[in-house]
């Protein structure tokens, strides 16, 4: 199976839409994209209350799942932190989603994701060199509505919330299993030097042209934490 998951990565990383989007600016404008399209989604966006509430968020565009038998995931995207006395957020730092499942499926599909960090330990967990979803840290699916209630189980217990929007269709999602890291060729591609991410959302990088689009959004709809 582990052979298996490596040529799917391998195939998935390297596909024509996967090579379109290497940019890191032009991810970071992908990001943005789907912060507005899943703040603006009333009904079906994420509660307002839970993003006041968010220590740290991590936005993926095009997350790519394929299959045949054995799955797989692959994405590339970032996180950005409020800064020290939660006003305003940091730099971002870019991440790399990675996965893998095995059952009865097929074919492929793409998929924008949002992750809330809702505590200080799931905020430790963005902080490391890799941690795991459902394993190393908790995760859930976020609830849906705009002015929806954020006293669930999922906000009182996870340590991340997860949100996912395909082919215009928004809703919760489970990631259990996926696995994120630092992307440190998108770092030094955005930042001209090898940085950290523990750096960068500790607020000791200055934010780069190329972020100031999705900067000035999490500014727009979240520029103070609430408790």
């Amino acid at each position: 199976m582990r052979t298996a998951l490596l040529t799917i990565f391998t195939v998935l990383a390297a596909s024509p839409v996967a090579l379109q989007a290497q940019k890191a600016a032009e991810r970071l404008d992908a990001a943005a994209d789907v912060l507005t399209d899943m703040m603006r989604a009333s009904d079906k966006g994420i509660p307002q209350d839970l993003m006041n509430k968010a220590s740290c968020v991590v936005i993926v565009p095009n997350l790519k799942k394929a299959g045949f038998i054995v799955g797989a995931k692959y994405g590339r995207g970032f996180a950005m932190c409020r800064r020290a006395g939660g006003t305003g957020w940091t730099a971002p730092a870019s991440m790399r989603v990675e996965g893998g499942s095995f059952g009865l499926q097929i074919g492929g599909t793409e998929q924008d994701i949002i992750l809330l960090v809702m505590s200080e330990s799931g905020m430790k967990h963005l902080l490391s060199d890799k941690f795991t979803l459902g394993g190393d840290a908790s995760a859930a699916a976020g609830p849906l509505g705009r002015d929806a209630s954020a006293e669930t189980d999922a906000e009182l217990h996870a340590e991340m919330l997860s949100y996912s929007r395909s082919r215009g269709l928004f809703g919760g999602l489970t990631l259990e299993g996926a696995t994120l890291r630092p992307d440190k060729d998108a770092n030094k591609e955005l930042y001209g030097r090898d940085v950290e991410n523990k750096t960068i959302l500790e607020g000791g990088v200055q934010t780069p042209a190329a972020a100031a689009k999705l900067e000035e959004l999490l500014n727009k709809n979240s520029s103070r934490r609430t408790n």
